[in-house]
């Protein structure tokens, strides 16, 4: 059992909340027939839900979600990954989903650093790509490198550097905060997504209004140690963001990109924060390229 970590804020407010999150994701996840339901993993910082969703010979692509978001969000734009590899989803603990409701106390960053090399080896026995976005990119560079990740594609990346905070955004996030609800959930959606992707009633407008009304959300995670950061070069690291990509632009990411990682960010043009879900195509191009 590995050590553990002292355990901080709840995500969900109530019980009943943290039910009614559960079940709406365990309902979505039933929708694919061929997704399998992995064994729990205790780590460290709680215990950890993961799915395998089986696919051809190909490595194996291993999904860490952003912020507010997880496997039951992410099956869909992956699934089409399966023609070539498997693909495991894996939910991060504090975060909403069916991993621990609990968040780590202190550095968590490296605490959720540790989790996922606690989780690689009890996930897959083989090499893998790993496919980080937003939050679970930052926890992907927080980890160690090791011989199993073969490369990873990390969309959208914190954890290179601050959140832009433009003042738009406080005037979409507070009213959702305040009074959650599916219009207040699309004006936020639409502030995060590429000009193709703004919707009158977004597609995540009640997924956002069940976590505003029934979680405590949590901010993007700031820059990470530059020694963490450091030890990733020459590991087939693939920074990818979107042209409109309000937090993670291309231009706040070249610098820190080329200084820690020695790489060139790759554009998606039209893509904004929520890449992988506008453009899951162009994301299984990228994987395809590191394996």
């Amino acid at each position: 059992m590995p050590e553990t970590t002292l355990h901080g804020a709840r995500v969900y407010r109530s019980e009943s909340a943290e039910r009614t999150v559960r079940d709406w994701c365990r309902e979505r996840l039933d929708e694919y027939p061929d997704l399998v339901f992995l064994p729990e993993i205790p780590t460290s910082i709680g215990p950890t839900r993961a799915f395998r969703m089986p696919g051809g010979p190909g490595t194996p692509v291993v999904v860490l979600s952003g912020t507010n978001f997880n496997s039951a969000l992410m099956a869909s734009p992956v699934s089409d990954m399966t023609e070539e590899r498997d693909v495991y989803l894996v939910d991060l603990p504090g975060q909403p989903g069916l991993s621990c409701g609990l968040r780590p106390r202190g550095h968590r960053a490296q605490a959720y650093g540790r989790w996922f090399d606690e989780v690689l080896p009890e996930l897959v026995d083989r090499p893998v790509v790993v496919l980080g976005h937003s939050l679970g990119a930052a926890v992907a560079l927080a980890a160690r490198p090791r011989d199993q990740v073969r490369g990873m594609v990390l969309v959208n990346p914190a954890g290179l550097t601050s959140a832009a905070t433009p003042p738009e955004l406080m005037r979409v996030t507070l009213p959702w905060m305040i009074g959650p609800r599916d219009d207040k959930s699309t004006r936020l959606l639409n502030f995060m997504s590429g000009p193709d992707f703004r919707y009158p009633s977004h597609p995540f407008a009640s997924w956002m209004t069940m976590v505003g009304r029934y979680c405590r959300t949590s901010l993007a995670p700031g820059p990470l140690p530059t020694e963490s950061l450091l030890a990733w070069q020459g590991h087939g690291v693939m920074v990818v963001t979107g042209s409109d990509d309000v937090f993670f632009s291309p231009a706040r990411l070249h610098g820190p990109a080329r200084r820690f990682l020695d790489t060139e960010p790759r554009v998606l043009e039209g893509a904004g924060h929520l890449a992988p879900y506008e453009f899951p195509e162009r994301v299984r191009a990228l994987v395809r390229e590191i394996a």
